[in-house]
């Protein structure tokens, strides 16, 4: 390298290191990934990429947008509630709150009065027996599938699992039922058909190798025409008669029947029905963290608590205080957003509208995440020239709008009212030269 080479004016390493932002930074962001940000921001020089009198600046600019962790904060503009690729259900302020409480050492599994060892997460437990007084014992694991695989593996072993063949369901990702759990060592009796399953049919399929009935309720489908099927409380007196327990998975975690999804079954309800065990998840409909949560009769709980599957798939103590705080906290975002006034959501969109120049169109939403499939929520959304979806994914704040008849349409009501005008401007940014036809009259 000759002495007029450009690149021996590239700032050394030890240099900036010395930066007072970058030795700031380190309270954030570790060594290394300070260390490789330099490197890269200096061998962009040494390309010729970038003049060597600004790589000082270059270096704290990319320091200072860089977090600690990878995932950036969306604005859903979709009008899906439980958006699963978008993490499903959003934490409360309680809940988010309960996070940063628990991010430190707390009392997870000790009695502060005796000192000594106490149950894991005995305050996220007590919440939910308090909300459903139904349930005598409550376990909390680190998601749904984790849920039924303790259950068909604690109550049915090597044995068989009845279920009907209606039940059978795919969940997210290729995941299905069966395959869940036949990898358990458990076997599956399939009764009845994909359309018709009747209380004989359970009936002729126990015998001494029965581990447990299992009901499913299929939570991202729906069978209509010729169909029948079994309920909880004619299952339950099946289970009495030959002395198996019964199972009942709900997949979306209502607690207690909501007005607005009147076909969607609850805890509280199916464990009125006769189950003993009742599998949901918390991230769903109930507005909480990842979990999967299992609520029934004692006796049959204890058999899943005891059995060393649970150890396995135990929930950490940042689910535990999120979902706790999530029970006994104020009102859920995925409630607010699903009981949004369809009036207030009209108001919100026209101000946007106007601001934008774009379009008022009538927009059903979605409760998502595999819950009260088919089922609308009336509401608005505007309407914008489709390339402007992009552009909207991609800015900075992130919003994700839907694509939907060659248009891009955002629709408010999943996001928070305070974030109105951040969404404003964003769409503003990304509409950028793009051409907005007027609005429609009366919108």
């Amino acid at each position: 390298m000759g002495q007029n080479d450009p690149r021996r004016q590239i700032p050394r390493t030890d240099l900036l290191l010395a930066h007072p932002e970058l030795r700031h930074a380190r309270s954030r962001l570790g060594d290394d990934v300070i260390r490789s940000t330099v490197r890269d921001v200096q061998e962009q020089a040494r390309r010729g990429d970038l003049d060597p009198g600004d790589v000082e600046a270059m270096v704290l600019a990319a320091v200072a947008s860089r977090a600690a962790s990878s995932f950036r904060p969306v604005l859903n503009a979709t009008g899906v509630i439980v958006h699963t690729n978008l993490g499903r259900a959003p934490l409360s302020g309680s809940a988010r709150q309960a996070l940063l409480t628990a991010a430190g050492y707390v009392d997870v599994e000790m009695d502060l009065r005796t000192g000594g060892r106490s149950r894991r997460g005995a305050g996220a437990r007590q919440a939910l027996l308090d909300a459903c007084p139904a349930a005598e014992e409550a376990l909390v694991v680190n998601n749904g599938a984790a849920a039924l695989v303790l259950a068909t593996t604690a109550l049915a072993g090597a044995g068989e699992v009845v279920i009907s063949r209606g039940e059978l369901v795919e969940i997210g990702a290729g995941f299905r039922l069966p395959e869940l759990i036949a990898s358990t060592g458990a076997r599956l009796r399939e009764v009845g058909t994909t359309n018709r399953t009747h209380l004989a049919d359970y009936a002729a399929a126990i015998s001494t190798q029965t581990g447990c009935l299992l009901k499913v309720h299929p939570s991202n489908f729906r069978v209509s025409g010729f169909t029948s099927g079994v309920g909880i409380g004619q299952l339950r007196s099946l289970a009495d008669e030959h002395r198996v327990p019964l199972v009942v998975d709900l997949g979306s975690g209502l607690l207690a029947p909501d007005p607005m999804l009147p076909e969607e079954p609850d805890i509280s309800g199916a464990l009125a029905a006769g189950a003993d065990v009742v599998i949901a998840s918390g991230d769903k409909l109930l507005g909480g963290p990842q979990a999967g949560l299992a609520l029934g009769r004692a006796e049959v709980m204890a058999r899943l608590i005891r059995h060393p599957l649970a150890r396995a798939v135990r929930a950490d103590k940042l689910t535990l205080a999120a979902l706790e705080a999530t029970i006994t906290g104020g009102q859920t975002p995925v409630t607010a957003a699903l009981h949004a006034n369809p009036i207030r959501l009209r108001q919100r969109a026209e101000r946007l509208a106007a601001a934008t120049g774009g379009r008022v169109v009538e927009h059903d939403g979605r409760v998502g995440g595999g819950g009260a499939p088919g089922v609308p929520l009336p509401g608005w959304a505007v309407q914008l020239p489709e390339p402007v979806a992009r552009r909207l994914r991609t800015g900075d704040p992130v919003v994700l709008p839907r694509i939907h008849g060659g248009a891009c349409l955002i629709d408010l009501r999943c996001v928070p009212e305070a974030d109105d005008d951040r969404l404003a401007a964003a769409v503003r940014s990304a509409l950028g030269p793009i051409h907005v036809g007027p609005r429609a009259e009366g919108s």
